[in-house]
């Protein structure tokens, strides 16, 4: 069978999340969705998303293939139902489809409208779908005690050195971790430590915590869960229910509540994101769908920030604030709630950041991690900042 993973309607209000990636290349727990989907199915899976992303995400197809919500996190009942689905079917859950089984011929079908052509199969499940921005963080903690289960069941965890205090008997360490004279508290959630991640010294982690392999914790961090560190990222200060896709650091000090870092981003030193209003009302984030700020109906919501953007020191983010990607933040006082792509300054006025500047530093930040940053990164970004 030929699974291909889709991009739903929900794309364009998980910007700027998505503008450098389908939708099944979120991380939420500790994997991204289509790593969760491969682990569940054993075999790579292709995309079906923007026509600029297929540079870099083409679409395999063959004469049979099921066609599967990107946005939706598989669980093993989930699996069973889909395939057991014969040709012409569609599994939904209310007005979501999950999945349909559809000839090469009838893949452009993929919509709402799918259902009332195919015979209609209601899901028995209700697994963890990521339709707005902030799902990302406020599932993330049921989405790490998937992924934990997925990842470690009937394995051996590595030992944890002695130099360390260990609350709680659900952690996981993978080969070549270290892990030094740092408090692990695992009976609040899972604590997952990758390959060759490292926690530092003199660090406090709470449960439900994840950290990626190559990931570093910094001397003295204090990590509340659900928090996710992804691969190759450097965190410090103080963290609480968060989420870096990976590639990305905040290594020094300063606090970020209820966030979604993407990947290639750098916040400066001593920058502080409020998660919560001094009117305890419920917070507005922007909404790239609908153009507007909408209702999260949470009451904690720190930032949003797209791939590649940073900030400069003593940076201070409003509670809830959305930045946009290549987006270049710094100066004093609080920045207001949405900062668009491709901007440079802030409180004292913004400038736009030309995209061959953005090119340039995205190649150098690649080298720095043995990447290379390929002409197709490179047309990407430059096909996005033709688009806004």
């Amino acid at each position: 069978m030929n699974y291909i993973l889709f991009d739903n309607i929900w794309r364009d209000s998980l910007l700027p999340l998505t503008y450098l990636r389908p939708v099944a290349d979120i991380r939420v727990g500790i994997l991204t969705i289509r790593e969760k989907w491969e682990k569940y199915l054993g075999q790579p899976t292709s995309s079906l998303t923007e026509t600029y992303l297929r540079k870099k995400y083409p679409i395999r197809q063959k004469e049979d293939n099921i066609v599967i919500n990107g946005a939706v996190c598989p669980n093993p009942i989930l699996l069973k139902e889909i395939n057991s689905l014969r040709t012409g079917e569609v599994l939904h859950h209310g007005d979501i489809i999950f999945a349909m089984r559809l000839h090469p011929a009838d893949l452009d079908k993929i919509d709402e409208e799918s259902m009332e052509g195919g015979h209609v199969l209601e899901s028995k499940t209700d697994p963890i779908q990521i339709s707005n921005t902030w799902d990302i963080f406020a599932l993330n903690g049921r989405a790490i005690e998937e992924d934990f289960r997925l990842l470690t069941e009937g394995r051996k965890s590595e030992p944890v050195s002695k130099s360390n205090q260990v609350i709680g008997d659900r952690f996981f360490i993978e080969k070549g971790a270290r892990v030094e004279c740092s408090v692990l508290n695992s009976s609040t959630g899972p604590i997952y430590i990758g390959r060759d991640a490292e926690i530092m010294e003199g660090s406090l982690i709470r449960g439900p915590f994840a950290l990626g392999e190559h990931a570093t914790v910094k001397m003295g961090a204090k990590i509340y869960g659900p928090t996710t560190i992804g691969p190759h990222s450097k965190v410090g200060g103080e963290v609480n229910n968060s989420v870096f896709f990976g590639y990305s650091n905040k290594a020094h000090d300063g606090f970020m509540g209820q966030s979604v870092i993407a990947e290639w981003c750098n916040i400066g030193a001593d920058t502080n994101t409020s998660n919560l209003k001094n009117n305890y009302e419920q917070v507005k984030l922007w909404n790239y769908a609908d153009q507007t700020f909408v209702e999260t109906g949470l009451q904690f919501c720190g930032v949003i920030m797209g791939d590649h953007s940073k900030c400069g020191i003593n940076t201070m983010f409003n509670t809830g604030t959305v930045v946009g990607i290549n987006a270049n933040v710094f100066g004093p006082g609080y920045h207001r709630n949405f900062i668009p792509s491709f901007l440079w300054g802030g409180t004292n006025g913004y400038k736009t950041y030309h995209i061959d500047r953005a090119v340039s530093v995205a190649r150098v930040v690649y080298r720095r991690r043995d990447l290379e940053f390929t002409d197709i990164d490179e047309q990407i970004l430059r096909d996005v900042y033709d688009l806004l």
